[in-house]
Parts: C-alpha cells; sequence; structure tokens
C-alpha cells in the first residue's frame, strides 16, 4: 500500500470516526432506499463493517445489486463523508468475532450465536469528503467577508478519492 493511500484512509477514519452513523443507501426495483446503521470497525482499510440481520431486506438488495453508498455527516465538526463501494454479506464466525462489541448485543440480545447474525462489508472505491472549519465565529466571518469581496466563501477542504487507481 502506498503512503498517499494510508493516508487517505487515515484521513477518512478521522471524519467518519465519531460521526458513528452513516446513511446506508442501497437500490431495489430502481429506487433507493436509506437507512440509518453503525459502522463496527476500530479503523478503516478500504472497507466498512455493519452488522445485519440475514433476513433484512437490505441483504437482498445488495446480493441484486452490489453498489451502495454510506454517508456521513459530523454537523458539530462541519464535516461530511460520502463513501461508495460494493457491498456483500458476509456469514463467517471470525469476522463476527473480530467486529463483535458488547454495544451490538441491543440488537441481537442472543448475541454473536444469533443465527440471523451476518455483515455487511463495503468494499469501497470512491470517497468525497468536506471539512470546514467548526468554530461559528470563524464561519460568519468567512461569510462574512464574502460578502463584502463578492468572492465565494472558505468551505474548507473537499476531496474525491478513488481507491480503484493505484
Amino acid at each position: 500500500m502506498t503512503e498517499r493511500r494510508q493516508d487517505d484512509y487515515d484521513r477518512i477514519w478521522s471524519l467518519i470516526k465519531d460521526a458513528r452513523v452513516a446513511m446506508l443507501t442501497s437500490e431495489r426495483d430502481g429506487r433507493l432506499y436509506s437507512r440509518p446503521m453503525v459502522a463496527s470497525q476500530k479503523g478503516f482499510d478500504g472497507s466498512l463493517w455493519f452488522f445485519t440481520r440475514k433476513s433484512s431486506p437490505k441483504v437482498a438488495e445488495v446480493a441484486g445489486h452490489h453498489q451502495v453508498n454510506a454517508a456521513y455527516a459530523n454537523a458539530s465538526e462541519n464535516s461530511y463523508v460520502s463513501l461508495s463501494g460494493a457491498a456483500v454479506m458476509v456469514d463467517d464466525r471470525a469476522a463476527i468475532d473480530e467486529h463483535w462489541n458488547e454495544w451490538i448485543k441491543t440488537w441481537f440480545p442472543d448475541g454473536k450465536d444469533d443465527p440471523d447474525l451476518a455483515l455487511l462489508r463495503v468494499d469501497v472505491d470512491t470517497a468525497e469528503y468536506w471539512d470546514a472549519p467548526s468554530s461559528k465565529m470563524v464561519i460568519a466571518f468567512d461569510y462574512l467577508k464574502a460578502r463584502i469581496t463578492g468572492q465565494t466563501p472558505d468551505v474548507g477542504e473537499n476531496r474525491k478519492v478513488d481507491f480503484t487507481r493505484p
């Protein structure tokens, strides 16, 4: 892995780790469906991991159309991340053990042995993020300055990352 790729992974992780909840969007019958999901991982290495039920409609959706999007918004930090990639259901006890934490038991009271328990793995191929100053004073000043000068405000860093390229 290149140093740049690792830097991209680290940057994305720094933006999503505190946002916690992603809106995971999948497609069924030509329509898009989104639902809140919490990734279960300790870092970002190009994949997102979500616990799910095998019987969930989203599992059938990704089986029929693998492309999904996970969108994170951390409004208090003024950062936003959109991650797109291919999703697949993973029914592997070792992966479940690796990603399990007691918080997951809230949704799966039978624990890791629940026969309906599985993971959705999203292998991210593209990402885009926006990271703007979070201080209300900085934002207000920047917008006021833009109004006076006629220039567009500095909305912070915006970057597109294509993980399909080396």
